[in-house]
């Protein structure tokens, strides 16, 4: 059992039945559920992520009256239901995890993910909110929400960023793709720095999925479930092997040694796999953005593709922003 179904049937076994002998007067007013942070809330979580923050627990979601009236109590209540259940021990919480489960206001929860626009009012607070804080905030599940209150900011959440926004982001993932992997890691290692050709490729890895996410109109989840999180989506997905190739490669020193051969390439060095990789990653974004009409550009160096697509963004503040903000 997953922590999500584990969380569902502890809320529907043992935590409804306390609300409605004790609470029944605010029940068309609570929200329950899983969502926040946490491998659970994404369905990620297996037998090594249980060593913390795992266990029967569920949250309890209230408008700011309801908190104010009952929310101390409540979460007493809460706390007095049972430990274990379906033969999982008590839930074991981390320093780092308090928190994630018990009784919440519905603002303070949201807030603590995107601030106190729910949603975000404008282009510029959207353009800067952390995909991981929507991914978090949009995550698991709601079990039961009779007002409708908790879902309403949650359904316009998952309405995904306004099309300006994700235009720009994709610009910025489009950049930093460019001069990370097709331009920086081959400069260093020409210079034989493989520290900063890591760094490069780290950076090249991150920005190059976070492009897929957005490709997908999908949050992209805390960098750790990020390669996890591209099993499920369509756009793009021949790219997953090739990243996944390319995470796993070691050192290509060797395709580096001087002297060079004739015609020798040092951008599009195709001794280096990793360069060939990066190139057929580069080449899969730039056909899924001319088949998104976001670029018309048949250029192989997606630094060229970058240009065309701010100029698809309609908002004048937005489309005069930096490339790499977003």
């Amino acid at each position: 059992m997953n922590g999500l179904e584990l969380a569902r049937r502890y809320y529907l076994e043992v935590g409804r039945p306390m609300l409605e002998a004790e609470y029944a007067e605010y029940m068309p007013r609570i929200a329950a559920g899983l969502a926040g942070e946490g491998s659970e809330c994404l369905g990620y979580d297996d037998a090594i992520s249980r060593d913390h923050d795992f266990g029967p627990g569920f949250c309890l979601w209230l408008n700011a009256e309801d908190f104010s009236a009952i929310g101390k109590r409540l979460q007493a209540s809460y706390e007095a239901l049972p430990a274990e259940f379906g033969g999982f021990p008590a839930r074991n919480t981390s320093a780092r995890g308090g928190g994630r489960v018990g009784v919440m206001e519905i603002s303070a929860f949201y807030g603590y993910f995107i601030g106190s626009e729910q949603p975000p009012a404008s282009l510029t607070r959207w353009l800067r909110l952390p995909e991981e804080k929507l991914a978090a905030a949009v995550s698991g599940e709601v079990f039961s929400d009779p007002s409708g209150e908790f879902s309403s900011i949650r359904e316009a959440l998952l309405q995904y960023y306004p099309e300006d926004v994700r235009v720009k982001k994709i610009a910025a993932r489009a950049a930093v793709m460019a001069q990370s992997g097709q331009y920086n890691y081959a400069r260093c290692m020409q210079r034989g720095d493989d520290a900063a050709a890591c760094i490069a490729l780290g950076e090249f890895l991150k920005s190059a999925m976070s492009m897929i996410y957005l490709l997908n109109r999908r949050y992209a989840p805390y960098y750790k479930w990020m390669f996890r999180g591209l099993s499920g989506l369509e756009r793009v997905k021949a790219a997953r092997p090739l990243l996944g190739e390319l995470s796993r490669l070691g050192s290509q020193e060797e395709a580096w040694r001087k002297p060079y051969p004739a015609g020798f390439n040092p951008y599009v060095n195709i001794r280096d796999r990793k360069v060939e990789l990066i190139e057929e990653i580069c080449a899969l974004t730039a056909e899924e953005l001319r088949r998104q009409g976001l670029t018309d550009s048949r250029d192989d160096f997606l630094e060229a593709h970058t240009w065309e697509i701010m100029k698809r963004i309609r908002d004048p503040e937005i489309r005069g922003r930096h490339v790499l903000e977003g």
